[in-house]
């Protein structure tokens, strides 16, 4: 397959050290026979084939290489590991496309129903502010995407190698720069959206859908499809007659980007191939943004060649040229990033290999401008939004703790059924969080007895009854439906923080909280890696021990320890407690301290300690 649409931008000549790997990476890639992969998306014309042809087959399941090319229209295909049989028992995850995270009530209500259904019954909040449904079988795939799509939402692109949802902070404040930061994620989630016509072709029978994308709808202001398709010669528009900025071979891997406010890192921005943080004015109006490039999540045990990374600050870009900026990143990520592995295929590695002063020669050179330095901002802060706010506008929101985004009801705790009555009964819309949770927005103050008699009625604890630990804790769903998983994540994760809560209180550490996270495999969709104390499944009840990530998550942990079992959870747990009690600055949280001393001093103090509690 021919990879001439694949060419590098010409660089800017002032900015190019002759011998550097900046000029290696600059020259054009040679021609190569290409991964299975790559020649499948190729051949896929953009994204319809073999699907479409699977999908109308009478098995449960589809082929291998249908199932590469379903994950672009949203859906993976799963089977439950714990039912053993020579047959698979096939079903279908499918996931929204959510910018911003948000959820008008009358698409709640639909997936409510469709979960009911055509799923198995729940909904889960997923880390980067959508939800998705299980269960789903292959007959109904068509019903379900059709019905998302003609409300004027969609699942496009919430999985595969493209820009998947555009995350922000979740706080719905009505101050400008927090607008910015909805608006320009939307701006952002319709300027990289496959222009394929593969998804209306599959699902609506090649009709128009009856609502269009509500955040196209809501950005049409900024002219986004001129934006998009704006050709400065420089080597970002492909001569491609469908898609102008991913060709007929989309990204290497997926693509990730989050925007939000100084000071509030709500959202894990670092762990994003590209990070904007809003920068106003004295009076409120907006310049421009500073841009984070190369943070990600995921690795694989045992190979040192793959890591977790955060982002490395790039610069600032006025208001004006944000969009052309974007689509720079994007196409130097696209000609440059590692197509011939997929496990170093990530934009962090092409960032890390480079540096990011060559990374940043790299996208001026597509981008035909020099970029500007870094803004000084106001210090980072996590926080999660639960629990009740004022909006600024006389309205209130209220952040909703879902343990692990599980939104299900089981015995008295009722919380799917809660959601309904409140869509039904206020018809609020609500905005998913980072953290798998919910926010409710634009709450009349005189429907708060009324809202939060509706929670306690279905079982549903208030934030101040939720322990510090499990509100800060995240998981991956794991077993038993993800394909990955090396253990178990969400299902165990209560157990452990119990355990943990044990441990704690009984050493005199009650007070603290430790911001906890567990993945069932190394892919890290929980984002372990930037958690104070992070647990990632390596083995059947075994995990890898992190610690060391900042409360604040700026900075990626460190792996402590290989295969803990799961029940050295106590006794692994007490001696590094003990030291971080004996040995800690005032105010220093857990994390920080972690950093501070590192491995080799909590290993020391580990091996002198004598138990006292486990």
């Amino acid at each position: 397959q021919s990879t001439a649409a694949f060419q590098p931008a010409t660089p800017l000549a002032t900015s190019v050290q002759s011998g550097s790997s900046l000029n290696m990476v600059l020259e054009k890639p040679a021609t190569k026979k290409i991964s299975k992969l790559e020649t499948l998306k190729v051949n896929s014309n953009n994204l319809i084939h073999p699907l479409k042809e699977q999908l109308q087959t009478e098995e449960i399941g589809i082929s291998k290489d249908a199932y590469q090319i379903l994950k672009y229209h949203g859906s993976y295909q799963q089977s439950n590991r714990e039912i053993r049989g020579k047959v698979k028992d096939y079903q279908f995850m499918l996931r929204l496309k959510q910018p911003a995270g948000e959820l008008p009530p009358d698409l709640y209500r639909l997936l409510d129903d469709l979960s009911a259904k055509h799923g198995q019954g729940d909904l889960r909040a997923t880390t980067r502010q959508c939800f998705q449904m299980h269960g789903i079988m292959k007959g109904s795939l068509k019903t379900v995407i059709s019905s998302i799509m003609n409300i004027g939402s969609s699942t496009v692109g919430a999985c595969g190698d493209v820009n998947r949802n555009v995350m922000t902070t979740p706080a719905p404040f009505t101050t400008p720069d927090y607008e910015y930061a909805r608006e320009y994620s939307k701006v952002f989630a319709h300027l990289f959206r496959p222009m394929t016509p593969a998804f209306s072709e599959l699902w609506l029978d090649g009709e128009k859908v009856a609502t269009a994308e509500l955040w196209g709808k809501e950005v049409e202001k900024f002219n986004v499809d001129e934006a998009m398709k704006y050709d400065s010669g420089r080597g970002i528009i492909l001569p491609h007659p469908v898609e102008p900025i991913y060709g007929d071979r989309y990204l290497p891997r997926k693509f990730k980007i989050g925007v939000t406010v100084p000071g509030d890192n709500s959202l894990d921005i670092y762990t994003n191939d590209i990070g904007c943080v809003v920068i106003t004015n004295e009076a409120g109006e907006l310049e421009g943004f500073n841009v984070m490039v190369g943070g990600g999540m995921g690795r694989t045990h045992n190979k040192e060649n793959t890591f977790a990374r955060a982002a490395d600050h790039m610069g600032f870009v006025p208001k004006e040229d944000i969009m052309e900026l974007m689509k720079s990143i994007v196409a130097a990520q696209r000609d440059h990033g590692n197509r011939d592995v997929r496990a170093n295929a990530r934009m962090k590695y092409l960032v890390h290999t480079l540096g990011i002063d060559n990374f940043r020669t790299l996208v001026e050179s597509y981008f035909g401008k020099k970029i500007q330095p870094w803004r000084p901002m106001k210090e980072w802060k996590y926080m999660d939004w639960m629990g009740w706010w004022e909006q600024g506008d006389g309205k209130l929101f209220y952040g909703l703790h879902v343990d692990n985004g599980r939104v299900k009801d089981e015995g008295d705790f009722r919380l799917k059924t809660a959601l309904r009555v409140i869509a039904d009964k206020f018809n609020l819309p609500m905005i998913l969080s980072p953290t798998q949770s919910i926010i409710f927005r634009d709450i009349d103050p005189k429907d708060k007895p009324a809202f939060e008699a509706i929670l306690a009625e279905h079982g549903i604890k208030p934030i101040e009854k939720v322990d510090p630990l499990n509100r800060l804790a995240m998981a991956c769903p794991a077993l038993p439906l993800c394909g990955l998983a090396q253990t178990e994540a969400e299902r165990i994760i209560p157990s452990y923080l119990e355990r943990i809560r044990g441990v704690m209180d009984k050493m005199g550490l009650g007070d603290e909280e430790i911001l906890i996270r567990m993945t069932g495999c190394p892919n890290g969709c929980a984002r372990p890696y930037m958690a104070e104390l992070a647990f990632v499944g390596d083995g059947p009840k075994s995990y890898q021990v992190w610690l060391g990530g900042s409360p604040v998550l700026t900075r990626t942990a460190y792996p402590f320890m290989a295969k803990m079992n799961v029940d050295d959870l106590e006794k692994t747990l007490e001696p590094i407690f003990a030291m971080y009690l004996a040995q800690r600055e005032e105010f220093e949280a857990f994390g920080d301290f972690c950093h501070r001393v590192g491995a080799d001093a909590i290993e020391k103090y580990m091996e002198a300690y004598t138990p006292a509690f486990a």
